[in-house]
């Protein structure tokens, strides 16, 4: 078997991202830079850990929360870092290092995706573990924040090498997962396949079958159907519910850009287009392609499929990912990783509704100067949490060994969703504050709830 020729999908940010692992020298490669006086990469920016306590200190300001719940929410619950040693195709040796972050268990056990990339950190997990936190609470689901980690870039390993890597990473925070524990989930870098070695090792080690350990896997294991789409899907139904609410609007030919392409960003792309939104941009890593008559989405995917990559596709032009973000649109989608709208390019963007599909994809000064601008956000905790709706609804039926069917599925989440929303937007009105802060006011005061009906232990 020739390397990397078997996995499928590609990812961006969302917990349920699929990976596709790809021959990295067969890929085109777009570089840009700069334009000269451009200073921008020099400036120092906010880590994401930094970004998600700026966040939460703003909003723990704004209502006056009790300073020991402040002191609590405002830390992760537990940390793990492993080192572990992987044998290569080559017969070679090499230690890989791993994370995996438990921000609260308030309100349950806690959810969170695995990110296998280059650039992971533990500062990255304890910040994508808070903000899972805030997500989990705001969609009144029973879980704490989790994310874990490996610094790795699945695309330069075999199929065989990662699964290696999976299984010995699964065998490193076993004891630190479980159904009633902790439930991983896909996110960047990581597919169905790879939530499916980590199911299948951690039973072994049981042994007995354990479905409802993870999310996100195969429906032959106990997966849920709805679940590949669910991330992609959910922002559709936000964004649209928004601008309806806000913009007297449907999605009937609304301009929309789209950062990132891998599972969240292709599946919202294409639910988009399929309700008449005119996507006009999309990129990856590699690039991006621009048609302003609207993109082909079911070709660009072929295309993606067949090439690793948006980037020289026949039905647009090429333009860059900084490019993109600065599209004169009506919609904004950024679906790739986080801190990609910062106070550099925030006073360029032209968007009148940017939709975060990533996590974490705008920094606090960025959300300043767009609420200043008049562009209305939909924060990430409630714009894709499309995917941890389905990751639950998976898990409860793993647990129940009871399923149900897709179109069950799609009900229940756009449900989930929209009500919540409309207890945000109710927020708004009644606090008379933007849409983050009234998402983070009520996730924080249903997990502050049950923190005093519990107490603090001993």
């Amino acid at each position: 078997m020739a390397k990397n020729e078997t996995m499928e999908g590609r990812s961006d940010a969302s917990a349920g991202d699929a990976a596709q692992v790809i021959d990295r020298q067969a890929q085109p490669r777009v570089v840009t830079t700069p334009p000269p006086g451009d200073r921008s990469a020099e400036l120092p920016r906010a880590t994401a850990y930094e970004v998600a306590q700026a966040q939460f200190n703003m909003v723990a300001d704004f209502m006056d929360l009790d300073p020991d719940l402040r002191a609590y929410l405002s830390r992760p619950q537990r940390e793990l870092i492993v080192h572990f040693p992987v044998r290569m195709d080559s017969g070679e040796m090499r230690i890989f290092t791993g994370f995996r972050v438990h921000h609260n268990t308030a309100k349950g056990p806690t959810k969170g995706g695995i990110r296998y990339h280059p650039d992971v950190t533990l500062d990255e997990c304890r910040a994508l573990a808070m903000w899972m936190t805030w997500k989990c609470a705001l969609m009144n689901l029973p879980y704490g924040g989790a994310k874990g980690g490996v610094i790795v870039d699945p695309h330069d390993l075999s199929r065989g090498e990662l699964e290696r890597l999976t299984r010995r990473y699964a065998t490193e925070i076993s004891f630190f997962i479980g159904p009633e524990r902790d439930i991983p989930a896909p996110d960047v870098g990581t597919n169905a396949q790879i939530m499916a070695w980590i199911m299948d090792t951690y039973s072994m080690h049981r042994g007995y079958s354990i479905p409802a350990v993870i999310t996100g896997k195969p429906v032959s294991i106990g997966g849920t159907v709805g679940r590949e789409y669910a991330t992609g899907l959910g922002i559709t139904y936000v964004t649209r519910a928004v601008l309806k609410q806000r913009f007297g609007r449907g999605l009937e030919d609304i301009r929309v850009a789209i950062q990132g392409f891998g599972n969240v960003g292709s599946w919202t792309a294409l639910s988009m287009h399929e309700r008449g939104a005119r996507v006009v941009a999309v990129s990856d890593r590699f690039g991006g392609v621009f048609n302003e008559k609207g993109l082909d989405i079911r070709h660009l995917m072929r295309h993606v499929q067949e090439t690793g990559s948006v980037t020289g596709f026949a039905g647009g032009e090429p333009l860059s990912n900084r490019e993109l973000l600065e599209l004169p649109v009506d919609v904004l989608v950024p679906a790739a990783l986080e801190g990609q709208i910062t106070r550099e390019n925030a006073p360029r963007i032209q968007a009148s509704l940017v939709a975060e599909g990533a996590n974490g994809p705008t920094t606090p000064e960025a959300d300043r100067i767009l609420e200043e601008r008049g562009i209305l956000v939909i924060p990430d905790i409630i714009c894709n949490a499309g995917g941890v709706v389905v990751s639950y609804f998976e898990w409860v039926q793993g647990l129940q060994s009871y399923f149900w069917n897709e179109s069950e599925i799609r009900r229940r989440m756009e449900q989930t969703l929209l009500d919540n929303l409309e207890a945000v937007i109710g927020v708004t009105v009644r606090r008379g504050c933007n849409l983050r802060t009234a998402a983070y006011v009520t996730a924080i005061e249903r997990i502050s709830e049950a923190v005093r009906v519990r107490g603090f232990y001993p």
